[in-house]
């Protein structure tokens, strides 16, 4: 990618990229011996690479507040060795939230079988174990167990037969019975038991609904749409302000361009940045976008942060498979010969801001998508009973 005053670290577009020499100095230190070299030509040694490889910058910030409850979503281990050096007496600069841990089980979407789906749920809960921050492992059917509310888009003033979504979780909430700390253990447990967390029915309708997505593009679209519908409602039913996403600078720069191709142009601001407060009472971040997917690969591989690989929907397809595998591919074969490629999509992507329209003091305020809750950006006279975003 190009740009007209760009320096891009003082490489031209038609300038290959040097190649690296050996026995070279830390540019951080200018005393340790360079073990690995990253963005264009930023070589580092093993301590300052640690060094310079925190998300405290951002987790220290006046939005995360002394014991303030923060739940990330398991999407990488790096992110989740960070939050526990952080958390750790030993750490220079300590973090002061109270961490929780979620993963959805999607292998009912991505077609893995119930071996699959367990085997990898074990690794998964010895790892969250060994930390000792409470974790949940839910398995994708049961958004279908969710309030059915969640299909009534909010308003100012909702109709009592109508609860909102928010409304709804916390009569909900109400309603169960307050699980007590020697009970807590055992219900997290059953959460990792796959066949038991979800009723066949469930399983049935999950599979009805993804068979009838005849793209992938959709199917990818609808997995992130329940995905984070049911990230939002354990976080409201456990009291989490705060939901951390593990998303990277490369990631986002794939879908700042998919999402545009998507027609989700008025929803970037909210889709990409560090704070998407579009859901009111829960605020989602995304702390590892600063660093880039081969950052956290080497962060991962020099520090022993055990992983576990789990196949998705994309997996071993080719290119064109969706909008969002092309998107990925040109994106990735890009960066191979400018290196600046993500960085300048993903410089682009902070500078944008949701723009609301217009409204009087007497004024009900803007309705949202049914699906991804932006602001509508349809026709005023749409008379459908659901409204929804053009992309969705």
């Amino acid at each position: 990618m190009c740009e007209v005053e760009g320096d891009y670290n003082g490489l031209e577009c038609n300038q290959k990229i040097p190649v690296p020499t050996l026995n070279r100095k830390c540019m951080k230190c200018k005393e340790g011996a360079a073990v690995l070299i990253i963005r264009v030509n930023d070589a580092f040694c093993r301590a300052c690479f640690k060094e310079s490889f925190s998300i405290y910058t951002d987790c220290s910030s006046a939005q995360f507040q002394l014991n303030l409850n923060v739940l990330f979503v398991y999407s990488s281990c790096s992110m989740l060795s960070q939050v526990q050096e952080g958390l750790s007496r030993e750490a220079p600069k300590k973090l002061r939230f109270m961490p929780g841990i979620i993963y959805i089980d999607d292998g009912g979407a991505c077609g893995r079988s119930a071996e699959e789906r367990q085997r990898s749920n074990a690794l998964l809960k010895s790892i969250f174990t060994e930390t000792g921050f409470p974790y949940f492992i839910v398995s994708l059917e049961q958004v279908f167990s969710l309030p059915t509310s969640v299909l009534v888009p909010g308003t100012s003033d909702p109709d009592p037969s109508n609860l909102s979504y928010k409304q709804a979780v916390d009569q909900y909430v109400k309603e169960k019975q307050t699980l007590t700390e020697e009970n807590v253990a055992s219900a997290v447990a059953q959460l990792s038991i796959g066949d038991s967390v979800y009723s066949h029915k469930h399983k049935l309708a999950l599979e009805r609904l993804f068979s009838s997505l005849k793209t992938l593009t959709a199917k990818e679209d609808m997995l992130q749409t329940l995905r984070q519908h049911l990230i939002l409602h354990i976080a409201r039913e456990n009291g989490y302000s705060k939901v951390m996403m593990g998303d990277s600078c490369s990631r986002l720069a794939v879908r700042l361009l998919s999402n545009i191709a998507l027609g989700r142009g008025a929803a970037l601001a909210s889709d990409t940045g560090f704070s998407d407060p579009r859901y009111g009472d829960v605020v989602i971040v995304r702390p590892m976008r600063d660093y880039s997917s081969k950052e956290i690969a080497f962060y991962s591989r020099m520090f022993n942060v055990p992983s576990v690989f789990i196949s998705g929907l994309d997996t071993k397809t080719h290119d064109k498979a969706s909008i969002q595998r092309l998107t990925e591919s040109f994106v990735t074969n890009l960066q191979s010969d400018f290196p600046s490629t993500v960085s300048t999509i993903y410089r682009t992507s902070e500078k944008l801001h949701t723009v609301m329209p217009p409204q009087s003091q007497s004024a009900e305020p803007a309705s949202k998508c049914l699906l991804c809750l932006c602001t509508l950006d349809t026709k005023e006279d749409c008379t459908s009973e659901y409204e929804f975003c053009v992309s969705a």
